[in-house]
């Protein structure tokens, strides 16, 4: 049996800074989104001096694709840990709360939606793109045996319904419940659970 090697105090110091830089980062964008965002910001919420953060990360670019990689992490750790008994529209279901309450919680806006720059960047990061197609892979499937089973719509096009889901993944609608309903996030989750598998019937 290998044993995998331990970071040492130093590399796990500098992980744990890294990993607290990346909660900065992903708290300013929900604030502020991506242009009005500065290194500074982000350097004074961990409350380190920008030299130091530039040893992390070289650009704001690099910054937020690493933020969004690690939230694309999250999705796919989250996916390989659903229970296989699940039909594929729990699983499809079970996912799309967790990304919910990541928003309902500051966790990340999602930024490719709302920023063309932001998604042309995100493009030409590999390993952003990646994680992409295989969480697009995975979730295609689901769809399909969805449909294959009856429980969703067989007329409609596949990517009609995946891209309509992704797209509940950054619906305003979540923003506006939480501001300006008297709604707790659980019953917000709930709704637009409800919506975006049963419509408004």
């Amino acid at each position: 049996m290998s044993i995998l090697p331990r970071l040492s105090f130093k590399n796990q110091a500098f992980k744990l800074r890294e990993n607290a830089i990346l909660d900065a980062a992903t708290a300013v964008l929900s604030q502020k989104g991506y242009d009005l965002m500065t290194m500074d910001d982000v350097a004074g919420a961990v409350g380190i001096s920008k030299p130091s953060l530039y040893k992390h990360f070289k650009s704001k670019e690099e910054l937020v694709g690493e933020a969004l990689i690690r939230l694309l992490d999250g999705a796919l750790d989250y996916v390989a840990a659903i229970d296989p008994a699940l039909s594929p529209v729990q699983k499809l279901s079970a996912l799309l709360e967790w990304a919910l309450r990541v928003r309902l919680d500051g966790g990340l806006p999602f930024l490719p939606s709302t920023s063309p720059h932001v998604r042309d960047m995100l493009i030409r990061n590999v390993k952003y793109m990646l994680r992409v197609m295989k969480l697009n892979r995975q979730l295609e499937a689901l769809v399909k045996q969805a449909q294959q089973q009856g429980q969703l719509n067989r007329e409609l096009p596949t990517d009609v319904i995946l891209f309509s889901y992704y797209a509940r993944t950054c619906d305003p609608a979540v923003e506006y419940l939480q501001k300006y309903s008297k709604m707790e996030a659980d019953d917000i989750v709930r709704h637009m659970l409800k919506v975006s598998f049963e419509g408004f019937r």
